[in-house]
């Protein structure tokens, strides 16, 4: 890329940097992931006030710099998302959000579906605090799959294509398995699959709600496969708890 480099972009992540810089990590729709750096953002009197805070929206102008970090001279806000700071909940979802857009996609290589996405996402998260909740968040993550081509089979077994009694699931065999192939799966309920197939194919201002039991099942389902086709490891939405605890 020569010369300035307009986008629109998401801030990922601010990092005080110096005495006055900021590193910044951008999502943006047409290059992926980009790492910049903003001189003086932190003075007082800083042309870019508090737009580069994690969760801004924006259009900026970067020029390439030396090594990977690309130098920002121009930023608008598109969208601040300032309610998301009124909840610590909101705040917290809104930085996991972040923070799986940045595991799952660590490259320039772009992903426009995977920015809007993003961007609804904060702008859910910030019009109401109900849209904190785990199946929310675990509704973004597998939509995030989708989009990096490591979406689990959910319609057939994974192992035989058996359409009946799909009651595990392996991230090695690549999604929901029948009763004849769980040998290496573990236990998926009706329930767990049910929030699986609805959370895929609503929008995420319209996921269902579903068990305890049931989320923490779908969360492994979709961490395990992050981690076993991308060697990616998200990091948790719900408590941790054995999960044989919860069957017994």
């Amino acid at each position: 890329m020569s010369g300035p480099l307009k986008t629109e972009a998401i801030v990922l992540r601010s990092i005080r940097y110096g005495e006055a810089d900021r590193i910044l990590h951008l999502y943006t729709p047409h290059y992926g992931r980009l790492g910049a750096i903003a001189h003086g953002a932190r003075r007082a009197r800083s042309r870019f006030g508090a737009r580069l805070e994690p969760f801004f929206s924006i259009r900026a102008v970067l020029h390439e710099g030396r090594g990977d970090l690309h130098t920002v001279t121009s930023v608008d806000t598109v969208a601040a998302h300032p309610a998301l700071r009124d909840h610590a909940a909101t705040l917290d979802a809104a930085a996991r959000a972040c923070d799986a857009v940045a595991r799952l996609f660590d490259s320039t290589e772009p992903h426009p579906e995977v920015f809007r996405l993003l961007a609804n996402e904060l702008s859910l998260l910030s019009s109401d605090p109900a849209h904190a909740r785990p199946a929310n968040g675990l509704a973004f993550r597998l939509k995030l799959l989708l989009a990096a081509g490591i979406l689990p089979q959910l319609a057939t077994c994974a192992g035989c294509g058996e359409t009946d009694h799909l009651r595990g699931f392996s991230a090695a065999a690549g999604g929901v398995v029948c009763g004849a192939c769980e040998a290496a799966a573990f236990p998926l309920g009706e329930e767990s699959y049910a929030f699986l197939v609805a959370a895929l194919g609503r929008p995420l201002a319209e996921v269902p709600d579903a068990s305890e039991l049931a989320l923490r099942q779908a969360e492994r389902a979709i961490t395990d496969t992050a981690e076993h086709h991308a060697q990616v490891r998200l990091r948790p939405l719900l408590r941790s708890a054995p999960l044989s605890e919860s069957l017994a």
